[in-house]
């Protein structure tokens, strides 16, 4: 017997209806394609890296564990705005490792084949997206916003049927939990309230046990998270990223961002900018985020209704309070992530009017988003190209008599400025080039790129390469689900 984790299972005290125990299924060859030994190491996961064909049989689920005990979870969800039943179909739990300092983590296998959930599909993955997930899950951990986070990735050995043969993979993601807004949405349709009622105080338990004596709890639930979905999204809109499917399904309890398969990082600044080939009317655009996460939080607190109040009345009352509540919350956040990234340490009546007026700026000029930031931390940046219109130069004198007005102090501003923008972001033209040649066996490219997004707050004149936007295209850079 082996303890490479050290699992525990709470999940399955729930009832069966969230749940199906089932088996990995061995895969006919396992090889180790990338791991993340930083993270094994802060988590004290015990994987052996001296025999590589040993930890690619371990990571692809093929070992014993007395504590293990695995399973595909059942939850529902709102898919572009259409109410459906769900699940794990392509992904197993392993268990809950704890860690040294008693913090909990799902080990989940994604792409490890067919559960009851698949609904006709395969239950595989082929290994360009579990990688593109691996890249960009960690880019997002480095950047300081809410992740689940990518453990490994391995080949499996078999083929995957797409549009074209691909190669098979299984990547290893490592979540706080994978209890979702869809989870309660399931819970709710059973039309039980000692269901929904078990789900809820094992979400509070898991995720905010500093609620549990608050006399209202499910409307204190309620606003607590609905805080983290605000702080998650403000930083999604600090750095560009657009997550693509905001279903239901695909918002946490624990407010990390999840499920990485038609997201991206917007180059020029647009606020229509979306990725996703089958997202036609733009509903999860980068603006949208923002007001998607509002109804997602609406469709939550629906479940919560018959646990708030005995009077759906009075329930229904309470949770719109919350509701139309979070477009001002999250205009507060948002003004305050801007002007961190503008170098404003004190409020002004002219903020708003100065980030809004230099976004405007952007968008006529087809601006880099990341890279204009970058750009306003060295005044030297600013005397060529687009900078030398009349518009910016104007909206730029503007800018630094806001900063004169302040208690300023240039290097606190710079600091500030450091800490919230990014120099290097995974730029979609580089991460398809790495992906490119993963998958011709050329790992080196990928390795080198990960290392790098390490560290996106410090510039260095060795990557100047990542620093560039995409090569411009007749063709606007898609990317898709469940592939």
């Amino acid at each position: 017997m082996n303890n490479y984790f050290n699992f525990e299972n709470t999940y399955t005290n729930l009832p069966k209806c969230f749940f199906t125990e089932q088996g990995v299924k061995q895969v006919p060859l396992p090889d180790l394609i990338i791991f993340n030994d930083k993270l094994a190491k802060s988590l004290n996961i015990n994987i052996p890296l001296n025999n590589k064909n040993e930890t690619a049989k371990i990571l692809s689920g093929n070992f014993n564990d007395k504590n293990m005990n695995t399973f595909a979870q059942a939850y529902a969800g709102h898919q572009f705005g259409h109410f459906t039943n769900l699940g794990d179909g392509r992904a197993i739990i392993l268990g809950e490792h704890v860690s040294k300092f008693g913090k909990r983590y799902d080990i989940q296998l994604k792409g490890s084949g067919i559960t009851p959930y698949s609904r006709q599909g395969d239950g595989k993955a082929a290994l360009g997206p579990m990688l593109r997930e691996y890249i960009i899950s960690e880019a997002m951990y480095y950047l300081n916003i809410p992740t689940t986070r990518s453990l490994s990735v391995i080949k499996t050995g078999e083929d995957v049927f797409r549009e074209k043969k691909l190669q098979g993979s299984i990547l290893t993601r490592i979540a706080e939990s994978h209890i979702r807004v869809g989870t309660f949405q399931y819970a709710a349709a059973q039309q039980d309230k000692k269901i929904l009622k078990s789900l809820f105080d094992y979400t509070v338990k898991r995720h905010y046990s500093n609620i549990k004596n608050y006399e209202n709890i499910y409307i204190e639930l309620l606003k607590e998270f609905s805080l983290k979905q605000i702080n998650l999204i403000t930083n999604w809109m600090r750095v560009g990223f657009v997550h693509g499917v905001m279903n239901t399904d695909n918002m946490t309890l624990s407010g990390e961002t999840i499920d990485y398969g038609p997201c991206a990082f917007m180059n020029n600044y647009d606020p229509n900018t979306k990725f996703s080939s089958i997202d036609h009317m733009g509903r999860y655009s980068y603006k949208n985020q923002p007001i998607i996460a509002q109804w997602n939080i609406a469709r939550f607190a629906e479940t919560l209704l018959p646990l708030i109040s005995s009077n759906l009345d009075e329930a229904i009352k309470k949770a719109e309070d919350i509701i139309k509540s979070i477009p001002k919350t999250y205009k507060t956040s948002w003004l305050n992530m801007m002007k961190k990234k503008l170098g404003l340490v004190d409020n002004d009546n002219e903020d708003e009017k100065i980030t809004n007026s230099l976004l405007s700026w952007m968008e006529e000029n087809n601006a880099d988003y990341t890279n204009t930031f970058v750009d306003l931390m060295n005044e030297e940046n600013l005397s060529q190209g687009i900078y030398k219109s009349n518009e910016f130069k104007n909206w730029f004198e503007i800018y630094k008599k806001r900063k004169l007005r302040q208690n300023f102090s240039k290097s606190k501003s710079l600091k500030l400025m450091k800490e919230n923008n990014p120099f290097v972001i995974p730029r979609n033209n580089i991460v398809e080039d790495v992906l490119l040649s993963a998958d011709r066996g050329n790992l080196e490219p990928l390795k080198k790129f990960l290392k790098i997004l390490e560290n996106p707050y410090d510039k260095n004149i060795k990557i100047s390469n990542y620093y560039k936007t995409d090569i411009k295209s007749d063709q606007p850079y898609m990317t898709y689900c469940g592939t």
